[in-house]
């Protein structure tokens, strides 16, 4: 088993709470709400935060113990921990750079970032600061051409992992997002703009860094496009629905490892198997897409039991913690990702932020390992004693 490892991290933000009170402070309303808030009337987003806390492991104090190795064998790499960071777009308007810094962070501590369609980095870019090690998810476009050069720009890029997003048929209501003119297409209000003068090294830093865009789209957008467009571009880009037929295609091209997120039920793991997919995550997009869905931490559970050996099953949406990902990997998981707590992190830390939410992670989920005399990550389920809350 690897020593005990101290993970150094700045110790006055020792928690996601922590860090999460700082970016409050540091990022514009606006920016802080896109990041926060969920569809409609928050229920998901608090539920799927809520009955974590209803998974209870059995600690064991006596037994002989060897240490920990928290590394998982997934896809061909071994990564040093259990979970990456999740896929979310418009992440350079939260905080400048953030894609940047965040992928430059998962490749210092070996664990995955997801780049997302939508993002504010470009594929190539970074692919070129994670030495290709970055992850990428398909917002599935509308037109197949689109689609076709996207998945050859990730192919070329050396991403090792294609997640294909599935839970977008429609765009979320968020209340929120509508009242800061987030929605498409986006406005700056007076409100906002005052919002920025209030948070000026937010405003600094984006003036250095540059008004954020959907860099991986900027090729196929038409010349000139101006705000008012933007949003029409979007719809006619990307609305439209995930079915077995469009995910056959995506199979036959994609030579590596594929990957659905936004399975949440029995019939679609099934129908994902047999179209040989290589693994699910099961995820309700954070609590942005639909509000009268169960928790991600209860979907998991069911799929686990049933395909567990089957596929590769992993799990995003609610996790705030390590032992948050310690509950899920006793609830089966194989791996877990995390979107708000990272942003939380560079909102707070700006550069250091990635690399002290990660040390964080990584020191609770040791501690935990350390108390429950859990030695793996595959041993996790061993020790899994409350299970009648989340099936």
């Amino acid at each position: 088993m690897a020593e005990k490892a101290t993970f150094q991290f700045n110790t006055q933000y020792p928690s996601i709470q922590d860090l999460k009170n700082k970016a409050r402070k540091r990022i514009p309303k606006f920016a802080f709400e896109y990041l926060e808030g969920g569809c409609n009337e928050d229920v998901n987003l608090l539920r799927n935060e809520s009955d974590f806390r209803d998974v209870v492991l059995m600690p064991q104090y006596l037994k002989k113990f060897n240490g920990i190795d928290m590394s998982v064998d997934l896809f061909n790499h071994t990564y040093d921990a259990p979970f990456g960071i999740s896929p979310i777009g418009l992440q350079g308007l939260i905080w400048p750079n953030s894609p940047e810094i965040l992928a430059k962070a998962a490749l210092k501590h070996n664990v995955p970032y997801i780049l997302s369609t939508v993002s504010t980095s470009s594929i190539e870019r970074i692919s070129e600061l994670s030495e290709g090690r970055a992850w990428f998810q398909l917002y599935h476009p509308t037109k197949n051409e689109l689609r076709d050069d996207i998945i050859k720009r990730a192919a070329a890029a050396q991403c090792p992992v294609l997640v294909v997003l599935v839970d977008v048929p429609s765009f979320g209501f968020r209340p929120r997002d509508i009242r800061n003119g987030l929605a498409m297409p986006p406005k700056m209000s007076v409100r906002n703009i005052l919002q920025v003068v209030t948070k000026p090294i937010w405003g600094i830093k984006t003036l250095q860094a540059g008004i954020p865009g959907f860099k991986t789209l900027e090729p196929y957008m038409p010349p000139n496009l101006n705000i008012s467009r933007l949003g029409q571009f979007m719809n006619d880009t990307f609305t439209g629905r995930i079915d077995m037929d469009k995910i056959k295609p995506i199979r036959e091209m994609w030579k590596g490892p594929l990957v659905l997120k936004g399975v949440v039920n029995e019939e679609d793991t099934q129908k994902a198997i047999e179209l040989g997919i290589d693994g699910i995550i099961v995820s309700n997009h954070g609590g942005r897409q639909i509000d009268v869905g169960e928790s991600a931490i209860k979907s998991l559970k069911k799929l686990t039991d049933k395909f567990g050996q089957q596929i590769k099953i992993m799990v995003d949406s609610g996790l705030r913690s390590g032992p948050d990902v310690a509950r899920s990997l006793a609830s089966g998981a194989c791996f877990t990702f995390m979107g708000r707590p990272f942003m939380y992190g560079v909102g707070a830390l700006g550069n250091a932020g990635g690399d002290h939410t990660i040390a964080i992670l990584k020191t609770q989920l040791q501690q935990v390992m350390e108390q429950l005399c859990c030695e793996t990550v595959e041993d996790f389920p061993k020790h899994l004693i409350s299970q009648n809350q989340i099936i």
